[in-house]
């Protein structure tokens, strides 16, 4: 068994962000037009009336301050109230392996490999934009490496997830490095008509160099001492877009298609459920919660992060113990806790442990304990 290290980390951040007070103001925008033009049927009890947003109400439901978008003009478009990203061609790289290549670049760079030490290709994320064939294969053939690629989808656990088919691939010998990326176009589920929440995703891609210990040449490591992963069935976070909706003509276009939850109820459920994996973790490697340097947790909601790092310290977390992207990204989905891992890992000092820990539908939780060379 091979010991294995995070080599690299990159990251691609869509040139286009739009703060919350933009965002409420085409919603506020689209409600006012949706009432007036139904006026009659709100009037008579058989359209419910429409409710305005605010940035006090985002702010404080979710610490989102701002987000970065793949489009940003169809999304304000109170007209649209969607992103506007045409197809391309089939011979041209699609934009999740573009993203993907973005962040492949930087990591491999940080890593010190190029294409030719590279095995093997994984994309792991919430949102694939086509069955076959599979994106990760798509990507391989862009940055030129040999070997196999495929595809897998945890929803926002997909990178520790893939963190772990990785690790597992290098330990037992079948690839000496292998590359996970993570691209999120979270915009594209997301119902921007729904007040609730209308102001939750944003995009971006990360990406993760996974190798053999004795091969890396990095001056950024970290050893990956063990992987923890758990699902458990719920309906509280769900997308029922899939291949066979166009066979129900009924289902067409409706709001289960996008991205729905049930909020309370995941909050309620999921926080308990990753305190107490990320503890069970930590008690299987002998390790106290007092060691832990650093918590680079899923970057959904301000209120859950801080909850379950009390949950696990006893105490509120200081900012550098459990750092904070989602004022600034929004939730990402998969690359979340990856960006928050590639943003603040340079000022800890060797030896220091970390966990990188994602939750989301599935329920799904994965947790990754990392130690810094």
């Amino acid at each position: 068994m091979q010991k294995v290290v995070i080599s690299g980390t990159g990251l691609y951040t869509p040139s286009s962000s739009i703060s919350n007070e933009e965002l409420v103001a085409s919603f506020n925008g689209y409600v006012e037009q949706f009432n007036s033009r139904n006026a009659a049927a709100i009037e008579a009890g058989t359209v419910a009336a429409l409710a305005p947003s605010s940035t006090d109400f985002i702010e404080k439901a979710s610490g989102i301050k701002s987000r970065f978008v793949m489009n940003k003009s169809g999304i304000l478009d109170i007209n649209r109230m969607k992103p506007d990203i045409p197809e391309r061609s089939n011979e041209e790289w699609s934009i999740l392996c573009e993203m993907a290549v973005k962040a492949a670049t930087e990591a491999l760079a940080r890593a010190g490999r190029t294409a030719a030490d590279i095995d093997g290709v994984i994309v792991a994320c919430s949102n694939l934009q086509r069955a076959y064939p599979a994106i990760a294969v798509e990507v391989q053939e862009a940055l030129g490496i040999e070997g196999f690629g495929f595809d897998m989808n945890v929803a926002c656990s997909s990178a520790t997830f893939g963190i772990q088919v990785a690790a597992n691939s290098v330990q037992l010998g079948q690839a000496r490095a292998i590359l996970m990326v993570n691209p999120e176009i979270c915009t594209g589920h997301m119902n921007f008509c729904d007040r609730d929440s209308h102001f939750i995703f944003g995009d971006a891609c990360t990406a993760v160099i996974v190798e053999r210990a004795d091969q890396a040449v990095s001056d950024c490591q970290f050893d990956i001492l063990g992987t923890k992963l758990l699902t458990k069935f719920s309906n509280n976070i769900r997308n029922n877009f899939g291949f066979l909706n166009r066979a129900d003509d009924s289902g067409v276009g409706k709001d289960d298609k996008l991205f729905v939850q049930q909020g309370r109820k995941v909050f309620k459920d999921v926080c308990p459920m990753v305190a107490e994996l990320i503890g069970e973790h930590l008690r299987e490697f002998n390790l106290p919660v007092s060691d832990i340097r650093r918590f680079w947790l899923h970057q959904a909601n301000l209120n859950m992060n801080m909850l379950i790092a009390r949950k696990l310290l006893g105490r509120d977390p200081e900012a550098h113990e459990a750092p904070v992207v989602l004022d600034e990204y929004a939730n990402t989905s998969s690359a979340g806790s990856i960006i928050a891992f590639h943003k603040h890992q340079e000022d800890l000092p060797s030896g220091s442990h970390g966990v990188i820990c994602s939750f989301g539908a599935g329920y799904s939780i994965g947790s990754v304990i990392v130690r810094k060379h």
